[in-house]
């Protein structure tokens, strides 16, 4: 059965190490007949939650910026991949405020699994555990339903393209296959 795969990466860079596995995890799943769709957090113009709480009460932010788009693509997802590199032990910024961002429409987002890439300089797996708690306390803790499906570490890749390098280059691959 075909889903509708939603890709977010937070890469600032493109073609960085977390955009790679977004690609590989892309060409799976497109192989395996899905309908994906990659959004590079790099191109929106995403602002910071201003905290006012309007959108408690109408489901829309006040602000005016390319994130109610991305919203209803997030709500209409069967799938979603989260990706982003790790600085000092946590999600990038970019990811940070796109998850922020998530509070007017996040109540709409039920039944989802959630594969995370998390690419980092760092060679322990074990040192994403922090990062890997905070995309799981959206997903698990805010969303309901969400189901976790998989993780693929990039680790041991500092410089632009060394993911290549890695198991996870062909674990995303084979990762977007079975989603």
């Amino acid at each position: 059965m075909s889903k509708k795969v939603l890709i977010i990466s937070a890469s600032p860079r493109k073609a960085g190490n977390s955009d790679l596995l977004c690609d590989q995890f892309q060409k799976g799943a497109q192989e395996a007949g899905h309908r994906v769709e990659k959004i590079s957090l790099r191109e929106h113009k995403i602002n910071y939650c201003l905290g006012c709480g309007v959108c408690n009460n109408t489901h829309q932010c006040v602000q005016k910026d390319d994130m109610a788009p991305l919203l209803k693509k997030m709500v209409e997802a069967d799938i979603i991949v989260l990706a982003t590199p790790v600085y000092f032990y946590s999600m990038d910024g970019q990811l940070k405020t796109f998850i922020d961002r998530m509070v007017p429409r996040y109540t709409e987002m039920t039944d989802k699994d959630f594969y995370y890439i998390v690419t980092a300089a760092d060679t322990s797996k074990k040192n994403m555990t922090r990062t890997l708690e905070a995309l799981r306390g959206f997903a698990e803790d805010c969303l309901e339903n969400s189901h976790e499906k998989g993780i693929i570490y990039g680790v041991g890749a500092w410089q632009k393209g060394e993911v290549k390098d890695t198991p996870a280059f062909e674990q995303a691959y084979q990762m977007g296959l079975r989603c």
